[in-house]
């Protein structure tokens, strides 16, 4: 599949079980963010991981006395949809076949999971259309 790459800002393990702590429990300075982790790791793993993260765009910080605070650019609901957006759109961008692929398999596993997903799935597929279209019916 080489026409759908791989994504730069992917997250290592450490790096999502970061992020998951600060979902979980807001912001934290190292130390703060190092004792939610549930494992013991040395403080400059867990500094190296969180600039990390601020360098790729997934966290902010600000100076508080002589440490950073960090807090998630996003919230897990936002990277999540960020997440499988770039997922979609990477099997979009491919082959036709690739596309088809993808729709139907989605049909399908909307509708064996719960038939009022494909009800969801039609009404945002309508509700997409009238805003493409400018309000226009279709």
């Amino acid at each position: 599949m080489r026409w759908f790459k791989a994504q730069s800002d992917e997250l290592g393990h450490l790096e999502n079980t970061v992020m998951e702590a600060l979902w979980r429990h807001g912001e934290g300075n190292v130390r703060e963010v190092g004792a939610r982790l549930g494992r013991p790791l040395a403080y400059t793993t867990v500094m190296t991981t969180l600039d990390r993260l601020y360098k790729k765009g997934f966290l902010e910080r600000r100076k508080q006395d002589r440490a950073f605070v960090y807090s998630p650019r996003y919230s897990e609901t936002q990277w999540e949809r960020k997440r499988a957006g770039e997922f979609l759109a990477g099997y979009l961008s491919g082959p036709r076949t690739s596309r088809d692929l993808l729709i139907s398999c989605l049909v399908d596993a909307a509708g064996e999971r719960d038939s009022a997903l494909l009800d969801e799935l039609e009404r945002k597929i309508r509700s997409k259309r009238k805003e493409l279209s400018g309000g226009r019916p279709s």
